[in-house]
């Protein structure tokens, strides 16, 4: 008991070093020497070069080896170990790791290839060093950032620092370039001036002066104006601004102007500019009443008229239109301007933007494209492709009240359900082309409606017939008929003030006729016998 006693005491000293150290001593404590005999330098230097002194990492392929396990030892069939020599590679069988790679993100790399020559005499060990290409399309082409593969310590929001963080991070978007990298354009390779720009997912749309704004809250939910609009991303945001009728003038944000002003880049980094077009303008009155402008190309800038400040933006919805190619060819945007009165402190607004793709803008089938506040007035335009075999529906909400005229209605109605350019004929097949008559088939349209002095168009019902043709193996899709029905509904006259709420849908329906596919034969083949002129020769 006592020996393991004095063993267990043994251990604890062993364990506790810096006991022994804290105790007074008569002898003065011996000089520190380094590894070569020399005096060792203060502890604070030395502590330094302890927290500074770490090795280097290995970026060179031919170096790096992870199936070296064995310190100063061969492992088996580890064809990269450096303390294996060539007796050890005869006797091995294989490269347990043929390749050996860097960084798998960038572009282009250096490899380090293994491999046994079994036929030589003694068998002997191959090594190649190759550049290969990622096949990747995300990949790195330089890693010019230090700071890229590393995550730096966030910087704590505090009472001090609050409003430069804010200024920083305010928008949806932030670059993380450090001040040290070098944009100048003389350093750009020949080849980037020839490069031909397109815009690509998530770039925002850039303007004259800079990008095409899609206000939206940040922290709170105040509207920041920094936030740019991303190329075919959807967006649908809401945010509160501070507005009072004293100063709505001053105010560019809620100016129509603010947000058609600056023309689009077609595409990035061009001189080619497309304008933003109003498409339509709804007012809607204190009381919350809506009225579709028959002209939406007068602007309409904020105004005091009797203590009350009129023609203020609430909201706005950009529609897109753009080519396959990545280039934007058309912009419009939807406004619902509002009025405040001297009660008011703020105001909230909406925000939206959408894409259409439009290849074939003359004759191209499309409907209704739902929206996210589904409100018909503000999504005129706002189009979808029909896509073979795809049934599709779609629709909006119309808020009528007693000021909407019959006619005006109407035919907004008509143009929103059957866009601008509707089409007159479908190709039967896919790559029917334009001067083959016969391969076009004409749409027919019905409307159905009540009889009445008023009547609105409610719904558009698109039937598209096909049929299966050719061989039974691989048969090709026919369209044989198209039919587009439009439903009408009676507008009743509103009392002054009652507004109604009408849904408006756009539909597309694939019905296929096919008959049942039987196998069919050729016919028997007949006997076409003929004998030669000699046949009966001697006998006749």
């Amino acid at each position: 008991m006592a020996a393991a006693l004095e063993r267990g005491a043994f251990l604890l000293l062993l364990l506790l070093p810096p006991l022994w150290a804290a105790e007074p001593s008569a002898e003065p404590a011996p000089e520190p020497v380094d590894s070569a005999g020399g005096p060792a330098a203060p502890p604070e230097t030395r502590a330094a070069v302890r927290t500074h002194s770490g090795p280097a990492p290995i970026t060179d392929v031919a170096k790096l080896c992870v199936c070296d396990l064995l310190v100063a030892q061969c492992d088996v069939n580890c064809c990269c170990d450096p303390d294996c020599s060539a007796a050890d590679f005869s006797l091995f069988t294989t490269c347990s790791v043929p390749i050996v790679t860097g960084d798998n993100r960038l572009c282009s790399q250096k490899a380090a290839i293994y491999s046994l020559d079994v036929e030589a005499n003694p068998p002997e060990r191959i090594f190649k060093l190759i550049d290969q290409v990622n096949p990747s399309v995300f990949c790195i082409h330089a890693t010019n950032y230090k700071e890229a593969l590393s995550f730096s310590s966030p910087q704590m929001p505090t009472s001090e620092n609050f409003d430069q963080l804010l200024k920083e991070f305010e928008s949806a978007t932030f670059s993380a370039e450090p001040d040290s990298w070098n944009m100048n354009t003389d350093a750009q390779s020949p080849s980037d001036a020839n490069e031909t720009y397109r815009y690509e997912y998530g770039v925002p749309i850039q303007t004259v002066d800079a990008f095409l704004r899609l206000p939206s809250p940040v922290v709170s939910s105040w509207c920041s104006d920094a936030n740019p609009a991303g190329f075919l991303v959807n967006q649908a945001t809401k945010c509160i601004r501070s507005v009072s009728v004293e100063n709505c003038g001053n105010i560019q944000a809620v100016s129509m102007l603010f947000y058609i002003n600056s023309s689009i880049l077609a595409v990035p980094k061009s001189s080619q500019m497309v304008n933003i077009t109003v498409q339509s303008v709804v007012v809607q009155s204190l009381n919350g009443m809506w009225t579709l402008l028959n002209s939406s190309d007068v602007l309409r800038l904020p105004m005091i008229l009797d203590e009350v400040c009129i023609n203020i933006v609430l909201g706005v919805s950009y529609h897109i239109t753009y080519t396959d190619a990545g280039e934007i060819i058309e912009a419009a945007a939807s406004f619902v301007l509002g009025a405040i009165n001297k009660e008011a402190l703020s105001i909230q607004q909406s925000f939206e933007i959408s894409f259409t793709q439009n290849t074939n803008k003359h004759g191209q089938l499309t409907i209704l494209q739902s929206t996210s506040n589904q409100d018909c007035l503000a999504a005129q335009g706002a189009r979808t492709p029909v896509l073979f075999g795809y049934n599709m529906v779609s629709g909006c909400k119309l808020r009528i009240t007693a000021a909407m005229k019959c006619q005006p209605l109407t035919q907004t109605l008509l143009d929103l359900l059957k866009g601008q350019t509707f089409p007159e004929y479908v190709a039967s097949f896919g790559n029917s082309r334009a001067q083959d008559v016969l391969d076009w088939v004409p749409i027919t349209h019905f409307q159905t409606s009540e009889q009445s002095s008023c009547q609105i168009p409610i719904s558009l019902e698109i039937e598209v017939k096909w049929t299966k043709y050719g061989s039974l193996v691989n048969p090709q899709a026919r369209i044989v008929n198209v039919t587009a029905t439009i439903t009408s509904t009676t507008l009743k006259q509103l009392p002054s003030g009652r507004e109604r709420t009408i849904p408006i849908t756009s539909s597309v329906v694939f019905t296929d006729i096919s008959s049942p596919a039987e196998p069919g034969y050729k016919a028997w083949p007949t006997i076409n016998v003929k004998l030669p002129f000699d046949f009966f020769f001697p006998f006749v």
